[in-house]
């Protein structure tokens, strides 16, 4: 009895282990579909667009907890022109920019796979990978930032215990596991919160301003002081829009909330009649997304700048002082009571901790597309668990780091949203280019370039973004190689298909062995391939006869990694059977194709390799970068690990 305890320990153990592998990994919807066990097609939950608008919006409207405050400390008197510029830039750039994106990048890759369709081969992998480091910073500086932020507003609330006030860093730990326990829980669950969160934020901030104003316009003497102050200060009008140009960099945290608009348009819902190519619907759907929070956006952030900079003394929105990060719920307690005012707070505080919900969204619909694909990041990314509990890692680290101070990740966060509208915007300018739209490519390089000089503008002044955004980079590009490396005998093939020739090749010799020759081709003429034959022949030991098939693959882009196989046959010179197909890997692409001849025939090929010139270092790293190498070798190395029945698994012969 006490033999059989251990042994049952190690079961249930081991039974726990599998559960939470399965429960870890039920989302994995993008397998590889052939030879790969559990493999099923994608699957997505949609929702009307203004749901998903919520989603997003969380993040988008989130940032009038500390827009305002933001611009009066940035411009002062200025502050409503200076808006009034953001609120043109979102309005007759960045909005324009991100509904084109939607038209052209549909499935939720956005600007960043705009960008990639202009490069090829390894520079168009590097590049994704750098775009992906600056929205990494974006999205996971959201997550640590607003909750942050969050914090900063319960700290600053009256009701607030005093024992609890100075655990920032806790506190905010504490609000970015909650957001990773809602994800872990369902992406319906996050959208069903950012609905019920938004609806009440944008309803307290509509009467916040609403009496405001009121205020505004029954004490005249406020708006006075303003304009006296403003003019003042700037008399000449031109001088007001120059300085609020140059203030605008400043203010590009208003901004945010674009890119993840298009990462998560594959959770709006279409029409019946969309497709995949054709997502008509849904595209529809995204930018009626994306223009209403631009103007709901638009609107309260003009009343908002407007109220907060006639009625809150400048020295209010100073370091430690009551309206510095805080403005509207300054507002809030000083014309509606400490009631109402708390319950502003609770809604603030509400939103800025769900802000992150909207980047981790982008996140998970981001990093799935491009990582796994590519092989650079494990087989598991495909599943949003995994994913969730890694950028909720992350975002403890950062939190840790910055010590929970707003301050200190403002510069990354404005980098990381600027870097992404900036792409998004060269990316619609060379697309209308390519189409030869003279009026849009002349409008889009407008904006391209006025984003270029914001980017310029918010790194000189605040490099610290840069430098974070550099280490996410970084930390992006070692994950990828280690993983690519790790990943590179896998079978990497997602499917097979055979032409009507190439499937005639192979069912006349299903009765019989079937024997591939692996034939790297120079001239093509009849003598090649009798030559090859007979070497073949003579360095294997086996006769002439009808059984032989050439195999040519020619190497398409070996930067990427899976790839669709479409085996085409051909009769060379009316006499010598011939298999062509074009792939990222040579040796993946031969023992794909191997497997697939056995599991048609139920018969174990074989296949002949000649030996490769050069040392095996040489021809790793020939494998590793270019798909080549020493084929024979590494085909066979591919087959052991996925077939580990070797009464299964396919002959390779080199010779």
């Amino acid at each position: 009895m006490t033999g059989e305890a251990p042994v049952e320990v190690g079961r249930r153990a081991g039974r726990r282990t599998s559960r939470l592998r399965s429960w870890l990994l039920a989302d994995n919807s993008e397998q590889p579909r052939q030879h790969a066990p559990g493999g099923r097609p994608p699957e997505h939950r949609h929702h009307p667009w203004w749901k998903v608008m919520c989603l997003t919006g969380v993040d988008y409207f989130s940032t009038l907890g500390y827009q305002p405050g933001i611009a009066a400390l940035a411009a002062g008197a200025l502050s409503p022109v200076a808006t009034l510029v953001l609120v043109l830039v979102t309005l007759l750039g960045a909005l324009p920019v991100y509904r084109r994106v939607a038209v052209e990048s549909p499935h939720g890759e956005g600007s960043i796979a705009m960008l990639v369709r202009l490069l090829t081969y390894w520079p168009s992998k590097l590049f994704v990978l750098v775009l992906l480091g600056f929205a990494a910073t974006d999205f996971i500086i959201t997550i640590t930032l607003s909750s942050a932020d969050a914090t900063a507003h319960l700290d600053e609330n009256p009701f607030w215990p005093s024992a609890l006030k100075g655990h920032e860093v806790l506190l905010t730990l504490l609000l970015v596991a909650l957001l990773g326990a809602v994800f872990l829980k369902g992406f319906g669950e996050a959208i069903g919160i950012a609905v019920v969160l938004v609806v009440l934020y944008l309803l307290l901030n509509t009467v916040v301003i609403t009496v405001a104003l009121w205020r505004v316009v029954t004490h005249p003497s406020a708006l006075e002081d303003w304009t006296t102050a403003l003019t003042t200060g700037h008399g000449d009008p031109l001088l007001v829009v120059g300085l609020s140009l140059l203030v605008f960099p400043k203010l590009a945290l208003g901004l945010s909330g674009f890119e993840t608009g298009v990462a998560v348009m594959p959770s709006v819902r279409g029409d019946p009649q969309d497709s995949e190519d054709r997502p008509l619907g849904r595209i529809r759907g995204a930018r009626r997304l994306l223009t209403t929070a631009a103007v709901i956006m638009s609107v309260f952030l003009i009343t908002s700048s407007v109220t907060t900079t006639v009625l809150i003394p400048p020295e209010a929105f100073e370091s430690g002082g009551p309206a510095n990060g805080r403005a509207l719920a300054y507002l809030a307690h000083e014309y509606l009571g400490g009631v109402f005012g708390t319950i502003y707070d609770l809604s603030t505080i509400g939103i800025l901790w769900f802000a992150g919900a909207s980047a981790m969204a982008g996140l998970l619909n981001l990093v799935p597309r491009y990582l796994p694909r590519y092989g650079m990041a494990p087989t598991w990314a495909r599943a949003v668990r995994p994913l969730v509990l890694v950028f909720t890692a992350v975002a403890f680290l950062i939190t840790v780091a910055f010590s929970a101070d707003v301050d200190a990740q403002g510069g990354a966060y404005a980098t990381g949203v600027l870097v992404l509208i900036t792409s998004a915007a060269t990316a619609v300018t060379l697309a209308a280019r390519r189409r030869r739209q003279r009026g849009r490519t002349l409008a889009f390089g407008t904006i391209a370039v006025a984003f270029v000089y914001t980017t310029a503008a918010n790194v000189v002044e605040r490099p610290d973004g840069v430098k974070i955004a550099a280490c996410f980079i970084g930390g992006i590009i070692l994950v990828s190689v280690l993983s690519r490396l790790m990943r590179a005998f896998e079978l990497r093939v997602t499917n097979v298909e055979l032409d009507p020739v190439a499937t005639r090749f192979i069912a006349e010799r299903s009765g019989r062995r079937i024997r591939l020759i692996a034939h790297e081709p120079e001239r093509r003429d009849p003598t090649e391939y009798r030559d090859k034959l007979a070497e073949t022949m003579a360095d294997n030991d086996f006769p002439d006869d009808s059984d032989v098939i050439f195999v040519e693959v020619t190497v398409s882009d070996p930067s990427d990694f899976e790839t669709e196989l479409l085996v085409r046959g051909t009769v060379a010179h009316e006499q010598f059977p011939v298999l062509s197909l074009a792939s990222s890997s040579v040796p993946n692409a031969l023992a794909a194709l191997l497997l697939e001849i056995r599991d048609r025939t139920g018969r174990r090929p074989h296949i002949y390799f000649e030996w490769t010139e050069g040392g095996p270092g040489r021809n790793v790293v020939r494998y590793l970068a270019f798909g080549q190498g020493e084929i024979g070798s590494v085909t066979r190395e591919i087959l052991r690990r996925q077939e580990p029945d070797r009464s299964r698994r396919p002959h390779v012969h080199a010779g």
